[in-house]
């Protein structure tokens, strides 16, 4: 088993915490893990990036052109990554504030409103662990209690009291992630 994801948005929209919470979650389960970051100066409200690779195999690499998976949040990186996806992959994308939605024909697109979601929750930081919990729910490649390990590691102790939220959240994401399109 080998998963190569770029997630992909805003600076403060949880991008870069999504990705540790899935290098630990991978972790946890004795996976060879590789969490690459890449963001501009302006970090809030600029655009961030993480790659993130999960194997079984060692990780030739961090630097990747192509991706198993797109986690999208915001229409630059849709513009930017949507190509980078190999034939076959996946894209999957949160609506909210994407005026072209994706176009390709040769790859697997899921739409998941995690923004409107943690609205109604009540809570807008439940909006990636959301985002997250689709994507689980399209490719569960660990299993739930490694991401609550995975939160415990990467959340600092002042906030394990948010965990039974952020995984309520999770499971929330597995219910609403609709499928656009099948490759």
């Amino acid at each position: 088993m080998k998963e190569e994801i770029i997630i992909a948005g805003f600076g403060g929209q949880g991008v870069l915490s999504m990705g540790k919470i899935l290098a630990y979650s991978g972790i946890m389960q004795d996976q060879e893990v590789s969490w690459m970051p890449s963001y501009g100066p302006e970090m809030r409200g600029g655009t961030a990036n993480v790659t993130v690779i999960l194997s079984d195999n060692k990780i030739s690499s961090p630097i990747l052109n192509t991706f198993d998976t797109a986690i999208i949040l915001n229409q630059q990186s849709l513009d930017k990554f949507e190509e980078a996806v190999k034939p076959g992959g996946f894209l999957l994308y949160d609506p909210n504030g994407i005026v072209n939605p994706p176009k390709r024909k040769d790859i697997n697109i899921y739409k998941i409103e995690g923004a409107e979601e943690a609205a109604k929750m009540g809570n807008p930081k439940t909006f990636n662990m959301i985002v997250l919990g689709a994507y689980l729910k399209i490719k569960p490649i660990v299993k739930t209690e490694n991401v609550k390990k995975g939160l415990e590691k990467s959340l600092p102790e002042r906030y394990h009291k948010l965990i039974p939220l952020n995984i309520e959240a999770i499971e929330k994401g597995q219910q609403v992630v609709e499928e656009i399109q099948k490759a």
